[in-house]
């Protein structure tokens, strides 16, 4: 394992190598002293994720081969993160998430509890890329919520609680708590009724 920084790893982690622990974010190249990554107990690392510095995660954590975390992202308990995937610098993850493999989640995005996105999916946080203004601003995607595979979210969206993002929809606007966003552009329908509380 290659380290930079202060590390902490809780007991019970399994770890296969090569991987990567408290890489240095831009502010923190050539500084000597500074905080790596914490991860709680019971974490899976496979081959080839890389974890940057400043990052917190939780109890339970899995990622997939050649996985990315970048730097000041907090990470809840029982979180899994699939193969391929990114997850940009200033994120807000939390408990009992799953991602699945190739998710692409950018900076300044707030996932809740109890999220589950599919393979494929991309969220997005520049307006008009490339400039990058008005500041860089991700989805809020309320708890409960499930994204179908290859689905993608404009920058700024809200998802509200309990809502399903069909596979393929271009969500934007946002969404209503409970209800379906489907098509492209997305359109907002009742959830199937099995769906339902």
């Amino acid at each position: 394992m290659t380290e930079y920084g202060r590390n902490t790893i809780g007991e019970g982690a399994r770890i296969f190598e090569p991987v990567t622990l408290g890489f240095p974010s831009r502010e923190r190249i050539g500084q000597k002293e500074f905080a790596g990554t914490v991860i709680g107990k019971n974490a899976v690392l496979r081959t080839g994720t890389i974890i940057y510095c400043d990052v917190e995660i939780g109890d339970d954590f899995s990622s997939g081969h050649n996985v990315m975390i970048r730097e000041r992202t907090k990470i809840g308990d029982h979180v899994a993160i699939g193969t391929s995937a990114v997850i940009e610098g200033d994120c807000v993850i939390g408990s009992n998430v799953s991602l699945q493999s190739m998710v692409y989640i950018p900076t300044n995005t707030f996932l809740g509890d109890h999220v589950f996105i599919g393979p494929n999916a991309v969220l997005t946080n520049d307006r008009y890329p490339p400039h990058g203004k008005p500041p860089l601003q991700g989805p809020v995607v309320r708890d409960g919520v499930s994204i179908g595979a290859g689905a993608v979210i404009l920058p700024g969206i809200t998802i509200g609680e309990g809502a399903l993002v069909a596979a393929g929809a271009v969500v934007t606007h946002d969404v209503p708590a409970r209800t379906m966003a489907i098509g492209s552009p997305a359109r907002f329908v009742d959830l199937p009724e099995r769906m339902r509380e």
